[in-house]
């Protein structure tokens, strides 16, 4: 750990141990919190340069690969599997900042869709080649180990862990 001469979760496990009980879904819950926390920064420290972060980079990659060029904001949350408030958020400021266009669904008036500018189409390709040269924040991790790693999570991001 830089800065320290010990893993603070594997400390932290152990006097939970001592305190609590069994550490083992506190260690783990905490050391993906981390991962988390490590890697996004990591990805929006790359993405700053660009005027997005992570979220915002998500949805526009996501609205790129839409086959009639825009999608539901509803569709949008399900895919990216986040609360639809979170979605409004991200949009809204894609579509202050010039990214993202909204409008009305011609064919169903009580649904909104988001669609890609030219400046989104821009961003994107250059956010993309940074998060690329990055590997996407991975690049000390072998390629085994994130194959595993992506295995052993996908029932648990899922929802259906036996």
């Amino acid at each position: 750990m830089p800065g320290l001469d010990f893993d603070p979760i594997d400390r932290a496990a152990e006097l939970w141990q001592e305190r609590v009980g069994d550490a083992t879904s506190m260690r783990l819950a905490t050391s993906i919190m981390r991962v988390h926390q490590i890697l996004l920064a990591r990805l929006d420290g790359a993405l700053k340069p660009f005027g997005i972060t992570f979220a915002r980079y998500e949805v526009l990659r996501l609205l790129s690969f839409s086959s009639s060029g825009s999608l539901p904001l509803s569709k949008i949350g399900e895919r990216l599997m986040v609360h639809p408030t979170s979605v409004t958020n991200v949009i809204d400021r894609l579509v202050a900042d010039g990214l993202v266009d909204r409008n009305v669904d011609p064919s169903d008036r009580r649904r909104a869709l988001a669609s890609l500018t030219p400046a989104g189409r821009t961003v994107l390709e250059e956010a993309t080649e940074a998060l690329v040269s990055l590997d996407f924040g991975l690049g000390d991790v072998s390629a085994e180990h994130r194959a595993t790693i992506h295995e052993l999570l996908t029932p648990l991001r899922r929802g259906d862990w036996a």
